[in-house]
């Protein structure tokens, strides 16, 4: 099953740095740039020995700080050095909570040995083994809605991301509207002006008489690619861009990588019978599990801001932070 380009499409597309004095950053959700574009949700710090990056977070009301991983994944160069890095935090953080990378090199009882407090299944990420054919997986209804929608759009890969983001700010501010997304993942437009330049990114639009009506966004890192992000004007939704959109990605990815990470379906239950749900199932060989993780590093000031908000329950970590991201 293939549907062909509207135009070529380079091979030169990651933009990987060359290796710097300090060891050099591997690229997507593991270079520090993307950590720096998520700055405004909190201060970049990296682990220096596993090599991945968290955000500081001021506790308001309090003269403490906690830590959240970067959305939507925590990834690292080396998961066997996590611990270490989480044991040298000691007290300065009150806590940090991330969601870890389903690819990471890691199994569930070392996640519970460097998160002594949380560790919990949280979402099953939607994942393409790319050394199957694509007509052995894609579902008969994706492939409809696929020819349906290369009869209105074109797809084109774009060698420079940066050069649409105008576009993409536009696309991405309609996706707001219509979902009332809030907290980390309503990026601003200078956020996106930053993601546009982290090595690993690759972006892909939809085009309808010389109109961008969709455009998706993928990171590279390894040999699996993760999607990132998409957004889609009015139009788009009418003309199933989203369905030629990641036709062409699959089909572009193919012969480049060994895995695609579509993510999770819409809200944290298992199973569920949503659209994004449906959407990515549709197109996934299999299954993988993303853990949420949480670690106490000061249980006496964890316990004095959760007294302090009169929070209880256990279903919510950090406690003293329920609710506020709704």
């Amino acid at each position: 099953m293939m549907w062909a380009y509207s135009q070529p499409v380079s091979n030169r597309f990651l933009n990987i740095p060359a290796d710097s004095a300090g060891g050099g950053d591997a690229n997507g959700y593991l270079h520090r740039g993307y950590a720096k574009a998520l700055a405004e949700f909190g201060t970049p710090r990296e682990l220096p020995r596993s090599r991945g990056w968290i955000l500081e977070c001021p506790i308001p009301g309090f003269p403490y700080h906690d830590a959240r991983g970067c959305y939507p994944l925590f990834s690292c160069q080396d998961w066997s050095q996590l611990h270490l890095d989480l044991e040298n935090i000691g007290d300065e953080l009150v806590s940090l909570a991330l969601v870890a990378d389903p690819f990471g090199m890691y199994d569930l009882a070392y996640l519970r040995q460097c998160f002594r407090n949380v560790v919990f299944p949280y979402k099953e990420h939607y994942i393409i083994d790319l050394e199957q054919s694509m007509s052995s997986f894609i579902s008969s209804h994706h492939v409809r809605n696929v020819r349906k929608a290369l009869q209105n759009v074109e797809v084109e890969h774009c060698a420079n991301p940066t050069q649409f983001l105008d576009d993409w700010s536009n696309l991405y501010a309609n996706l707001v509207r219509r979902h009332n997304i809030k907290g980390m993942a309503a990026f601003s437009r200078e956020s996106f002006a930053k993601q546009l330049q982290v090595p690993g990114i690759v972006m892909f639009r939809a085009v309808h008489r010389e109109i961008s009506v969709g455009m998706a966004l993928w990171y590279v890192q390894g040999e699996v690619g993760y999607y990132h992000l998409a957004a889609y004007s009015d139009l788009g939704y009418e003309l199933r861009a989203s369905f030629a959109l990641f036709a062409r990605a699959i089909e572009y990815f193919a012969t480049r990588l060994r895995w695609l990470n579509l993510g999770a379906g819409a809200g944290v239950q298992r199973g569920g019978t949503d659209g994004l749900t449906r959407f990515k199932s549709g197109w996934a060989t299999s299954t993988r599990t993303a853990y949420f993780c949480g670690r106490i590093f000061d249980p006496v000031h964890y316990a004095e801001i959760v007294q302090a908000k009169g929070v209880s329950g256990t279903g919510y970590f950090p406690l003293y932070r329920k609710g506020e991201f709704r």
